[in-house]
């Protein structure tokens, strides 16, 4: 898969989500989206992210802006990690790992000399017409959200 760059129509999906249900992309057609892909719930920079995407909920809401956060973890799991730290923005679960592939985040990584497959942390911008606006590779969390805000703002 190519990566995905400014212009591309971002690739649709419904996936189950944690609270039930599924979230779907096409559900937002006509309001721009943030995707924010994170590899593990309840890792120390994954937990970070989602609370300060959390936190700046109510900013993204009054620019218009719908928020989604992806990892492969369970829906039970989702569950768990929502309630454990209050956390209000929909976590869809990609347990078959296709969405995780389409968007090409979904790579091997190395730790302490090992290799494996895992999410790599990126956020992708999708415009109201299911375009992708910008795309952030290998996510460093301190002051990601607000960087990713002001890009929204600006669609």
């Amino acid at each position: 898969m190519a990566e995905l760059a400014p212009g591309m129509k971002a690739p649709d999906f419904t996936l189950p989500r944690d609270g039930g249900g599924t979230v779907s992309l096409q559900d937002f057609r006509g309001k721009p989206v943030v995707l924010f892909f994170y590899p593990k719930d309840d890792t120390s920079g994954c937990t970070t992210e989602a609370k300060d995407f959390t936190a700046a909920r109510p900013d993204f809401d009054a620019a218009g802006v719908a928020l989604i956060g992806m990892s492969p973890d369970p829906v039970k799991k989702h569950d768990s990690f929502v309630k454990k730290h209050g956390l209000d923005v929909p976590l869809a679960s990609d347990e078959g790992l296709e969405t995780l592939q389409a968007y090409g985040v979904w790579k091997e990584k190395s730790m302490y000399g090992r290799a494996y497959m895992g999410v790599e942390r990126t956020t992708v911008l999708i415009d109201a017409e299911g375009k992708i606006a910008e795309v952030w590779n290998k996510v460093k969390v301190p002051g990601h959200v607000a960087a990713v805000l002001d890009a929204a703002k600006k669609l």
